[in-house]
């Protein structure tokens, strides 16, 4: 743990750091589980990740949103594409880049499968507080949140799931 913070020039949420050393690395939780730190899916397995690798950003930057994003202004239209397919190409290619930019000051830490995911904010006003990546449905980013609370920690969004899981309810 210790090697890690020192590694990418960050502490990591009290929460998070307490699960980790006293419960467990990854293990059951929401979705597919949480990911051991340092882990992504990865197709139907799993990877270690590395800060510029092109899916997690810089961790010691702030986390860049604190309220739901969802940028699709850049998006090719389907008229481009049977007007000209080459340029419609073109311009999803930068509005891609763009949209699915490596993400700073936060982890994955938990996938629900189809490229969905929760990070950790590690960096930034959103420190210790997790977010939906729901780019791959189009969906961008948001805190995640409940009616009674409008940003979950890891502790709550963990005790969260125990409750639903106790109660055979789905927690998402």
């Amino acid at each position: 743990m210790a090697g890690f913070e020192r590694g990418h020039a960050v502490r990591l949420p009290e929460s998070y750091r307490w699960f980790v050393t006293a419960i467990g690395d990854g293990g059951a939780g929401p979705g597919y589980g949480v990911l051991k730190l340092g882990e992504m899916d990865d197709d139907f397995g799993y990877a270690s990740w590395r800060e510029g690798d092109g899916f997690v950003g810089k961790l010691e930057r702030p986390f860049p949103f604190t309220e739901r994003w969802n940028d699709l202004s850049g998006r090719p239209s389907e008229e481009l594409l049977e007007r000209d397919e080459r340029a419609y190409e073109a311009q999803l290619d930068q509005f891609e880049k763009g949209y699915f930019a490596p993400i700073d000051g936060a982890i994955p830490i938990c996938h629900f499968g189809c490229a969905i995911r929760v990070w950790l904010v590690v960096s930034g006003s959103e420190y210790g507080h997790l977010w939906r990546d729901d780019r791959a449905s189009d969906g961008g980013w948001e805190p995640i949140s409940l009616p009674d609370k409008p940003r979950l920690t890891f502790l709550d969004w963990y005790c969260r799931w125990v409750e639903y899981a106790l109660r055979g309810e789905d927690f998402t």
